[in-house]
């Protein structure tokens, strides 16, 4: 038997009724067992329970389960044995239920949970003075965490403050006597917890300046040690001072420098430039160069007003020493598109850049370069995107991927697929259309011919000399949807596929409606469209893309204007949308019901919320004239408005915020509601 098993008391813990209580991967008899193996002397087995017995108890939080207040006492009693391996992995646990306790609704807190760590918060706190710095940090980290401290944690922190000489722990003590002094009750130890704070914004190592502003929580916080307007300057010296490497080795932070910029970002106002700049300054670590640009592309991607502040500095990186940074740089030109243009030149320098970033995907400084200068809608780009098209050169990603646009995430500096940069490239389809031609082959890979035909969709008619190719592969069962998806973009020039089309639209099933939608696009007659795309409407779960095809129709299409009244009131925003642009279609021109349907889908954009579904129906309503005015008073106040709107993050969220905005300004013109010359 281990000694760290010989802390747990063999009754007290048979005395449970495990298999009576639940935990996060259903009843808790498994409990014991996970236990005794955190205290057995395999390090390895014994670190893999504990990571089991966190999964068991806490997985992703949402809920402080009813065996988390049964184990409690056990875990602190393993984390407390000097001989047990994962003594971290414990502590970590007992900090993310308590912190969890503080975040979950009642309904998902154990009743048993509060009074359970009232009783064990001293086996925390005693842990404060263990011999293994390690383990002193991860206590002052549970405290730093949880949100209901006790009238017991700020004396015992604030006396191993004064007895704590590990630079490292220090930090974690400051954190964690500021989240006491924000929860605890208040008293003498909560004013002299104040007054240190305070003291600490001036004191001599950097980095517990920092630890005291992140202490004192939001950042506006002002004292008389160090006004509101000189917190900005002591964060940024401490973060580009070289023991900012401290907090690596922290448990509250356990980050490096860029991890540091992001946590402390949050202190200051996210639409103001100043962090971003002062991290942007030259350094000599790559790191802080990397994390400087990585503030910019934060603050850029969220507001449009501090591209000025921020561009030259993003310039100069492009110049940088670093191949990660100059890519970087790049890519966040890309973003900035026509923004940047007047930088072309600089870009243009990169072109024969072939440094790559030390990434799985291997991406060339080269290659953002591409999409930079395509962005721009420079044609020097062009000679570089033809090898792309050919398989010379690799960099862009197969497929596209999406991040998600949360405020708090981090700007992702990825490129899009190649297909992405064609189809955004309207404007060179003539000089690009023959080695996208070249690649219509039937040998090819049935994925990237679709993405092409995608990429020949969206150039529409000047797409047309890549019609005898299509027609090619509109005769093979494997190929034929990518052929009918391009023809259907380019229009008329592809007739001669009509009578193939036809044939492929008696076939039932949804490769029926591309087929029978494409015949009507290349100038064939609209009943077989009718037949396929009526019904389709008719159905309980109406798709929205059959009823953007079926507005292609329109008075064809007459017949279903009921039923597309009924679908302009659905929830689904895309429904809802496409059905509304269906009716004004095919009735040539109702407004009175799909203006009202349109403005729905759309409220919420003045206060920020963009969704995929709002940008075609701007456009719609735009076409729609006068008529659309109550949609324009409602979004008239977004040409002033600062804030990026977008739904995606990366690359994706400044083409969101582009396009919503140029529809957004159509309608105001269309309007009335603003002149063509502002």
């Amino acid at each position: 038997m281990s000694e760290g098993w010989q802390s747990i008391d063999r009754a007290e813990l048979e005395a449970v009724d495990w298999a009576g209580l639940k935990h996060n991967y259903g009843t808790a008899e498994d409990v014991p067992d996970l236990l005794r193996r955190c205290a057995g002397p395999d390090p390895d087995d014994a670190e893999d329970a504990a990571f089991d017995l966190l999964n068991h108890l806490y997985h992703q939080g949402g809920w402080v389960c009813p065996a988390a207040a049964a184990a409690l006492p056990f875990v602190l009693r393993l984390a407390a044995a000097p001989q047990v391996t994962p003594r971290r992995t414990l502590l970590e646990l007992v900090g993310r239920l308590a912190a969890e306790a503080g975040r979950a609704e009642a309904r998902f807190l154990d009743p048993r949970w509060s009074a359970a760590w009232e009783r064990h918060l001293p086996d925390v706190l005693a842990l404060l003075a263990d011999p293994e710095p390690e383990i002193r940090r991860a206590a002052a980290d549970v405290i730093g965490d949880c949100a209901y401290p006790g009238d017991q944690a700020l004396p015992a922190l604030l006396s191993r403050w004064h007895a704590e000489s590990d630079p490292v722990t220090r930090l974690d003590l400051v954190l964690a006597l500021g989240n006491a002094v924000r929860h605890g009750p208040a008293g003498a130890p909560s004013d002299e917890a104040a007054a240190l704070l305070d003291s600490l914004l001036t004191a001599a190592e950097p980095q517990l300046r920092l630890a005291a502003l992140h202490a004192l929580g939001d950042g506006r916080r002002a004292s008389a040690a160090a006004p509101a307007e000189g917190r900005l300057e002591t964060a940024l010296g401490a973060l580009r001072d070289p023991s900012v490497a401290l907090w690596q080795r922290t448990s509250a932070a356990e980050c490096g420098v860029r991890g540091m910029h992001q946590w402390t970002a949050s202190l200051f106002d996210d639409a103001s430039p100043a962090f971003a700049l002062g991290l942007m300054a030259e350094h000599p670590d790559e790191e802080q160069r990397v994390g400087g640009l990585e503030q910019a592309a934060r603050v850029l991607s969220r507001w449009r007003s501090p591209v000025d502040a921020l561009l030259p500095g993003v310039v100069a990186r492009l110049h940088d020493p670093a191949a990660e940074v100059r890519y970087r740089a790049a890519e966040l030109l890309a973003c900035l598109g026509p923004t940047a243009d007047a930088h072309a030149d600089a870009v243009a320098a990169l072109l024969d850049d072939t440094a790559v970033r030390p990434t799985r995907g291997g991406e060339a400084v080269a290659d953002a370069a591409v999409w930079a200068l395509a962005r721009m809608n420079d044609p020097r780009c062009l000679p570089r995107l033809t090898e792309h098209v050919t398989g010379v050169r690799s960099g862009f990603a197969p497929a596209g991927a999406y991040y998600g646009g949360s405020s708090n995430s981090f700007h992702h500096p990825a490129l899009p697929a190649l297909h992405e940069v064609l189809a955004l490239t309207p404007d060179h389809a003539e000089a690009l259309l023959p080695a996208v031609c070249d690649r219509l082959g039937p040998t090819e890979d049935v994925r990237l011919l679709r993405r092409f035909g995608e990429v020949l969709a969206a150039w529409g008619a000047a797409a047309e000399a890549a019609v005898p190719r299509l027609l090619g592969l509109l005769e093979d069962d494997e190929t034929w949807t990518v052929a009918a998806t391009a023809l259907a973009g380019i229009g008329g020039a592809g007739r001669a596929g009509r009578e193939a089309l036809l044939t492929r639209s008696r076939t039932g099933g949804p490769d029926a409606e591309l087929a029978a939608w494409a015949y009507w696009r290349i100038g064939g007659d609209p009943g077989p469209a009718l037949d396929v795309l009526g019904p389709a409407a008719d159905e309980d779960r109406a798709s929205h893309t059959a009823l953007s095809r079926l507005a292609d129709l329109g008075p064809h299409a007459a017949g279903y204007a009921d039923r597309l009244r009924e679908l302009a009131v659905a929830e689904d925003h895309w429904v809802r949308t496409q059905a509304a642009h269906a009716l004004w279609a095919v009735t040539g021109g109702d407004t009175e019901t799909v203006v009202p349907a349109l403005a729905e889908t759309v409220r919420k954009l003045p206060a920020g919320t963009y969704l995929p579904a709002m940008l075609p129906a701007v456009r719609h309503l735009a076409r729609m004239g006068e008529a659309a005015l109550p949609a324009a008073l409602l979004l008239q106040c977004l040409p002033a408005d600062d804030r990026r709107l977008f739904c995606f993050g990366g690359w994706r969220g400044f083409t969101e915020d582009e396009s919503i905005r140029t529809a957004v300004d159509e309608l105001l013109v269309a309007t009335g509601r603003r002149s063509t010359g502002r």
